[in-house]
């Protein structure tokens, strides 16, 4: 049996044991179209979820819950063409374990957000992680994760299947709709089908750290970095604490002897910054793997997700010092990852006067029934968000308040 055909119509674990409020969970595509013509004539609102990883970033809800996870398994898995189609309703874990079978790997870095809700791991799905645009720290240099989307299967609130973009690298035909899909936070359609581009795993991975910058020579030795030679795949800064330096850490892979070429001249390159180590594999992996779970931002603090130009990555946390306030760079400062106390509308203006924006990650209930998860748009983007809506779905049927 080839590698193709062996992945083909996997099943996976389902969550039936998970509580949900009034959900309806439909098998396949018919019942789909069924609950979302019902819930359009009955004008009712469906809150699509998969493993509900995600479901307390937003408003609280009492939309009907629409239950993804019987759209479950691998449809086709191509190693040699670098494609895998799956359902949505996949557990995240598991498509990472089958592309890893075949040494491959989702490059855009997806990871599990239920660490960062204190629910532990396991929930998240990959039709979530792409609704949601979820990337990791390999963002950086591999894309973010719309950039890996090549098609899907969908129903509309209009209760219409259709397909966009396909199953192959190159797809120029009609508009590209992936790219709309991903971030989309099931705010437009259900997906039924994703297809996704995967790349070979790196044989070899090193973690280079100065020690001791500050927020500002940190911006400035991680772009020196990423605009080198070196090709570096991730670029992140941890502040200083009680008991440990600050750490500048940039992540190299690849062919074994290529790593260490360019290892030797991203030392060069940096040399003006201060001394360049390697950190031991055990501590690079917990150094990338704090950037997932963000286990140094924990606590009841409302935790903070702002973009911004890499350059401003310092202004952002030096606006908030007079606030308590934790935070991480990701993306050589492009993301920066803030727990503060200090109030929302401080933290949007700071992100907004940068040419950044903000969502409000996690908060406590009472928090998000006032403080949207979105920084506000501009009144021509959001005239532009509302006919798109309007298109996918004008009957309301996804619009459930919580965004």
């Amino acid at each position: 049996m080839s590698i193709k055909a062996k992945f083909r119509f996997q099943t996976c674990r389902g969550f039936d044991s998970m509580p949900a409020l009034h959900p309806v969970r439909p098998a396949d595509e018919r019942d789909l179209i069924d609950a979302i013509t019902q819930a359009a004539e009955r004008g009712q609102s469906l809150q699509v979820l998969g493993g509900g990883s995600k479901a307390a970033i937003g408003a609280p809800t009492d939309a009907r819950r629409l239950d993804m996870t019987g759209f479950c398994g691998v449809v086709d898995y191509d190693p040699p063409e670098l494609v895998l189609t799956v359902r949505p309703g996949t557990p995240l874990s598991e498509v990472k374990a089958v592309v890893a079978s075949a040494n491959q790997m989702l490059a855009f870095d997806p990871f599990d957000h239920g660490a960062i809700f204190g629910v532990g791991g396991g929930a998240a799905t990959i039709g979530g992680v792409v609704a949601a645009g979820v990337s990791g720290s390999q963002r950086l240099s591999c894309g973010a994760a719309r950039d890996h989307l090549l098609g899907f299967r969908a129903v509309s609130g209009r209760g219409e299947a259709f397909i966009a973009g396909g199953k192959v690298v190159k797809n120029v035909t009609g508009y590209d709709l992936p790219k709309l899909a991903a971030g989309s936070w099931g705010r437009l359609f259900a997906l039924t089908e994703i297809t996704l581009k995967v790349l070979p795993r790196p044989q070899m991975a090193a973690t280079y750290v100065i020690a001791g910058q500050t927020p500002e020579q940190a911006v400035k030795a991680m772009a020196l970095a990423v605009g080198s030679r070196a090709e570096v795949a991730a670029a992140a800064y941890r502040p200083a604490s009680r008991t440990d330096l600050s750490l500048t850490a940039l992540r190299l892979q690849g062919f074994a002897p290529s790593v260490t070429a360019r290892g030797a001249m991203l030392t060069a390159v940096l040399s003006g910054y201060g001394n360049v180590d390697v950190l031991a594999e055990g501590e690079a992996d917990a150094f990338w793997q704090n950037l997932h779970t963000l286990g140094s931002l924990g606590g009841d603090r409302p935790l903070w997700r702002v973009n911004v130009p890499p350059s401003h990555g310092p202004q952002i946390v030096r606006s908030v010092q007079t606030a308590v306030a934790d935070w991480m760079f990701d993306w050589a400062g492009g993301l920066v990852w803030l727990a503060t106390d200090a109030d929302h509308k401080f933290v949007r203006d700071a992100a907004a006067s940068c040419g950044g924006h903000a969502i409000l990650v996690r908060a406590p209930e009472t928090v998000r029934k006032d403080v949207p998860a979105f920084q506000p748009l501009s009144a021509g983007v959001a005239a532009l968000e509302a006919r798109v809506r309007q298109a996918f779905d004008p009957k309301g049927v996804f619009a459930t308040g919580r965004f």
